[in-house]
């Protein structure tokens, strides 16, 4: 999945208010004081130095560059963006293989941070250059996700993606259920909000309209995967699909609503090019942060508006779920790992962060830069959710989350080999057990034990 999210994600700058960034990129925190690492560089030399960095999609950092550069004189920024995570996992494998021409700064997206890990002694320990005096900035599991097995610290967070319920008030309202923001996630629950109870308000939607609940079944059984204590693989490394009774009896129940036609079998990342999100094919959609911005651009190339009815609720089903987040890592071969520590460590200091939700809608993995006003207060897409508090919801949601280990083929195992399972349940051709055991047939081919 997140290859694809990161494609969407390139799309995402128009629909975030970006109208604060100016300001926002002043380099200071929220209280006025100076970031520890942000900015010795240029004081303490001023040799010319080019700092090259490898991002991917749109994380909100391009606009950034300009700044630090007019910081610190002597620093240049080569920038590189990738189109997708996919081709940034490529690239960074590919160079890594070879031994040569990784940035300085190189992205790392939540997917494939096991692939790093497996190598985290070709990236510099951060701890060498004041991550120990900054990891407090973010939240706990952010860093637990980012430290190796020898406790070095590899990268500094950037966003994360904790993920509410967004839903059409306008088709629930139609339906005769609740449709205001506090109703819809009591109807869902609230706080004891779980999977059982989504599908059963999604039959009683079906039964009431003969439209589906939710767009297509791959995200809604990623967001299912990503909430358990282990997904497709155990903490220690092994896999972990066969013979899980837990993950077997989430798709089981989630098979059970595709076939009670909860599923509108939406093509993923497609919506007819955004027709189905105004044509009332479905009612809600999982939403983690950063997909926010992709429901707005979908609308709107359906040709819907804000009026469209889409909202976006403090509820999730299964309590606290994360979906995507990336880091940003210095490899051991840059000539100036120093520089490029500090350099990251701007990029993810709270006002950084507070500039990169505002132009792409990523949600902070920095607590400061949660708390601001820049991220909790009203924005072209607060507007667009009917006013909903999204910073602050956002922030509820993340509560509680755990960092879940994600082994090396686990995009692998979601797209190649859940993937066509997914598609059965939704068209129909299988059932439950059958898509199960289809898809652990895929496993054995796809994924070495």
């Amino acid at each position: 999945m997140s290859n694809h999210r990161s494609r969407l994600l390139a799309g995402l700058a128009s629909a975030v208010s970006i109208t604060l960034l100016a300001t926002a990129c002043s380099g200071t925190t929220t209280d006025g004081s100076t970031s520890a690492a942000t900015g010795s560089a240029s004081a303490e030399s001023t040799e010319p130095i080019e700092l090259t960095v490898t991002t991917f999609g749109t994380m909100g950092l391009d606009d950034l560059y300009a700044k630090y550069e007019a910081d610190h004189p002597n620093i240049t920024i080569k920038a590189n963006n990738i189109d997708t995570g996919g081709n940034a996992l490529t690239d960074w494998q590919t160079k890594q293989a070879a031994g040569s021409g990784l940035p300085d700064v190189q992205a790392v997206e939540e997917g494939w941070l096991s692939k790093v890990m497996q190598v985290s002694d070709s990236f510099t320990d951060l701890r060498d250059y004041g991550a120990d005096d900054i990891k407090g900035n973010w939240v706990d599991w952010k860093i637990a996700q980012a430290t190796d097995s020898n406790g070095r610290i590899i990268g500094y967070g950037t966003d994360i993606g904790p993920q509410g319920v967004c839903y059409n008030s306008k088709l629930l309202e139609e339906a005769g259920m609740a449709s205001d923001r506090d109703g819809f996630a009591e109807l869902l629950g609230g706080d004891n909000a779980s999977w059982e109870t989504f599908f059963e308000v999604g039959r009683q939607y079906h039964e009431k309209t003969g439209k589906a609940w939710y767009d297509q079944s791959g995200f809604v059984w990623n967001s299912m995967v990503n909430q358990l204590d282990e997904g497709y693989y155990k903490a220690d490394g092994t896999l972990n699909v066969k013979d899980n009774e837990e993950l077997k009896s989430r798709w089981l129940m989630l098979a059970d609503a595709a076939a009670d036609g909860l599923s509108s079998a939406q093509t993923q990342w497609d919506w007819g090019g955004g027709k189905a999100f105004v044509d009332g094919s479905f009612a809600t959609f999982v939403c983690p942060g950063w997909m926010l911005g992709v429901v707005k651009g979908q609308v709107e190339a359906g040709g819907g508006d804000a009026d469209s009815g889409w909202d976006f609720a403090d509820v999730f089903p299964g309590g606290a779920s994360n979906w995507g987040g990336s880091f940003l890592t210095v490899p051991t071969t840059s000539e100036h790992p120093k520089e490029a520590a500090e350099l990251a460590a701007w990029l993810t200091d709270a006002q950084q962060q507070v500039s990169a939700f505002q132009a792409a809608g990523a949600f902070p993995s920095n607590l400061e830069a949660q708390k601001d006003p820049g991220v909790t207060g009203s924005s072209e897409l607060t507007e667009f959710f009917n006013d909903a508090p999204i910073g602050e919801i956002l922030a509820k949601r993340a509560e509680g989350v755990k960092a879940q280990y994600k082994g090396p083929d686990d995009s692998v195992i979601q797209e190649q080999v859940f993937g066509p399972s997914v598609q059965e349940i939704d068209s129909g051709k299988a059932d439950g057990p059958t898509s199960w055991d289809n898809a652990l047939k895929l496993l054995d081919t796809v994924v070495a034990s």
